[in-house]
C-alpha cells in the first residue's frame, strides 16, 4: 500500500521524490476557453501514505480554498515521507461564477459516484473518483456554510468508524459532529473505497475567515505530524482543549419574517433562554426575541440580514459527549496518546 512505486493520475505517473502539478482539463467553457483544474502533487523519497485535500468541491465555499492554498504557499504540503496531493478547486466552474453548483445547475457533491457519459458534474465527479482516489488513502476535504450560513470550525464523520475518530481527535477542531454520509457524495463514495475521509465545515460561501482558516491549516498540520509526514521545520499549535463531540443537534427556525438582527453567540454554549437574536420589521413597529430553546452549542448561524417565517437561523446541539473542560496539560503527552494505535503504524 505504501511503496516506492510511481502513482499515476490522470495518465501522468509521478515518481518517488517528485513534484508535479497536473492540469486536467475536463470540458471547455461556451467560449470554447481552456478551464484547467490544477492538481499538485509533491512526493517524498520515504514510503509512506498517500494523503488528499480537496476544496471547492462548492464552487462559493472559498474558506476552503484559502486553506489549502495557505498548505501550498506555506510549503506544508511537501510531505516528510508519502505522497501529499492538493486540488484546491475542484469545482472551477462554479468558482468562476461564484456559484455553488456546477454550469449544468447540479450540485457536484450529489452526483457520485459520477458517470462517464451522464451531466457535466456526474462526468466530473466519474473522473475524480476513478482517477485520483484509487491511490489515496486519507483525504479531508473542506467546505463552508452555503446561503448566508456561517459554520463554526468543525469536522464532520460517520458515526461507528474507530479510524476516523482517531483521525478526529487528533485533528481536534473546536467540534466534531457525527453525521451520516450521504447519497451520491465525495464523502460516501471515498468511504466505499476505503478512503478515510475527514469533511472540515467552516465559515460562510464567498468570505475568508481567518480565523477558521487557522483551525483548518493547525488541524491538518496536527494529522500530517501524527502521520509521520510533516516537514519537521513546521510548527503545530496544541489546542488547550480537546473537540466537543456533538451526536445530536437541531435547527432553531424564524417564527416571523423580518430582518435579523445576529447577537453573535456562534461558537459558544448557551442555556435555555439565552436571546440569540431579535428579528425586527423595518418600519420600527416591533421587536421579536429569538430563544435558545435548549442548552446547548451554537454551531452554525445564519447571518442574512433578512430572513422569511420558517428560515433556520441557529444550529444548536442538544446531545454532547465530552465536554470543554477536558484541558491538556502536556502537549507532548497529547501527541503521544496516539503514537501506539496501530492504524498510524507503516
Amino acid at each position: 500500500m505504501r511503496s516506492l512505486k510511481p502513482i499515476t493520475i490522470f495518465g501522468e505517473s509521478i515518481l518517488p521524490g517528485e513534484n508535479k502539478t497536473i492540469n486536467v482539463e475536463m470540458a471547455r467553457l461556451h467560449t470554447t476557453t481552456k478551464l484547467n483544474i490544477p492538481i499538485i502533487v509533491r512526493r517524498s523519497k520515504q514510503e509512506g501514505p498517500v494523503i488528499l485535500f480537496t476544496a471547492g468541491i462548492h464552487g462559493d465555499e472559498i474558506n476552503g480554498i484559502e486553506i489549502v492554498r495557505q498548505l501550498i504557499s506555506q510549503k506544508i504540503n511537501r510531505p516528510k515521507r508519502g505522497t501529499i496531493i492538493c486540488i484546491p478547486i475542484i469545482n472551477m466552474y462554479g468558482f468562476v461564477n461564484r456559484s455553488r453548483e456546477f454550469p449544468d445547475g447540479r450540485d457536484l457533491n450529489r452526483s457520485f459516484p459520477g458517470s462517464k457519459k451522464g451531466s457535466l458534474a456526474s462526468r466530473f465527479a466519474f473522473h475524480i473518483l476513478n482517477e485520483v482516489m484509487p491511490e489515496v488513502h486519507y483525504a479531508i476535504d473542506f467546505h463552508a456554510g452555503g446561503a448566508s450560513r456561517f459554520n463554526a470550525p468543525q469536522i464532520r464523520l460517520a458515526e461507528n468508524d474507530a479510524e476516523l475518530k482517531q483521525l478526529a481527535d487528533v485533528f481536534n477542531a473546536p467540534f466534531t459532529l457525527y453525521s451520516k454520509n450521504i447519497a451520491g457524495s465525495f464523502r460516501n463514495s471515498s468511504t466505499k473505497m476505503n478512503v478515510k475521509m475527514l469533511l472540515f465545515e467552516g465559515g460562510k460561501s464567498l468570505d475568508i475567515d481567518k480565523k477558521v482558516a487557522r483551525e483548518g491549516l493547525e488541524g491538518t498540520k496536527r494529522v500530517l505530524a501524527q502521520l509521520d509526514m510533516l516537514d519537521p521545520k513546521h510548527n503545530i499549535e496544541v489546542p488547550e482543549n480537546k473537540t466537543i463531540y456533538i451526536e445530536k443537534s437541531n435547527w432553531v427556525r424564524a417564527k416571523c419574517s423580518g430582518m435579523l438582527h445576529d447577537l453573535n453567540t456562534i461558537g459558544t454554549f448557551v442555556t435555555k433562554g439565552t436571546v440569540l437574536a431579535l428579528i425586527t420589521d423595518p418600519f420600527g413597529k416591533f421587536e421579536r426575541k429569538v430563544k435558545a430553546p435548549n442548552d446547548g452549542y451554537v454551531i452554525n448561524s445564519n447571518q442574512s440580514p433578512i430572513v422569511y417565517e420558517g428560515d433556520a437561523i441557529f444550529h444548536l446541539s442538544t446531545s454532547l459527549v465530552g465536554t470543554k473542560s477536558n484541558r491538556i496539560e502536556k502537549p507532548e503527552a497529547y501527541i503521544q496518546q496516539f503514537n501506539d494505535i496501530e492504524i498510524f503504524k507503516t
